[in-house]
């Protein structure tokens, strides 16, 4: 659907541009000749900006490529400058001043500001799952549904399975016997279990006798 919408606007802009033209001739505000002859001034002029800022550009992009840091923005401000050199090549006023939108830089910053936010950043995100910028879970676990607890567990207080238990071996989870169970078969018992008594009789001689 974007794809269809740029395509219907690439192809609208010339034809907004011819009508603008047609208007100008008709209303007599400048005869063709005029017309003809602004259109050629404003392209030659908007490259001749397109040649410095390029150079600007390049300059910048090599001091940030030897300093060691990446130089998107000088990527993107070349692209820019790409399509205002084909804005200006385009015979028309309309045209020319989308150029002239993209080659200036107070103008052209607030649009590579607003294609980096919307559209570059957006798109790295989709292709990387979010390692190009960062905005990934590097460490625990991701708590979607915001059951955590608020102290870093992100299972809430039952542990994993979320259950009043502190985990699924827990000493009250569900994968665990609790922890009045163990007591009570280590203290007491079971019923079926056997009892031996057994009496030690200390004798004077420093034996010990036993009886069942």
């Amino acid at each position: 659907m974007r794809t269809r919408s740029l395509l219907a606007l690439l192809l609208l802009i010339p034809l907004v541009d011819a009508f603008v033209l047609v208007a100008i001739v008709g209303s007599g505000i400048l005869t063709a000749l005029q017309t003809v002859a602004l259109v050629v001034l404003t392209g030659l002029l908007g490259m001749i900006l397109v040649r410095a800022e390029g150079r600007n550009t390049l300059m910048r992009f090599q001091q940030k490529a030897a300093a060691g840091s990446p130089p998107t923005d000088e990527l993107l401000d070349g692209g820019l400058l790409i399509a205002a050199g084909a804005f200006l090549l385009t015979p028309g006023l309309v045209t020319d001043l989308i150029g002239f939108l993209l080659v200036l830089p107070p103008t052209r910053y607030p649009i590579r500001v607003a294609l980096k936010r919307w559209v570059i950043v957006p798109y790295i995100d989709k292709q990387t799952g979010g390692f190009g910028t960062g905005n990934v879970w590097t460490f625990g676990f991701p708590d979607p549904d915001g059951a955590g607890d608020g102290d870093g567990n992100p299972f809430g207080p039952g542990g994993f399975d979320g259950g009043p238990g502190a985990g699924a071996g827990g000493p009250s989870g569900t994968g665990g016997p609790s922890v009045d169970d163990t007591a009570g078969g280590q203290a007491g018992g079971s019923d079926d279990e056997e009892y031996v008594d057994v009496d030690f009789e200390v004798t004077d001689d420093g034996d010990s006798r036993s009886e069942s």
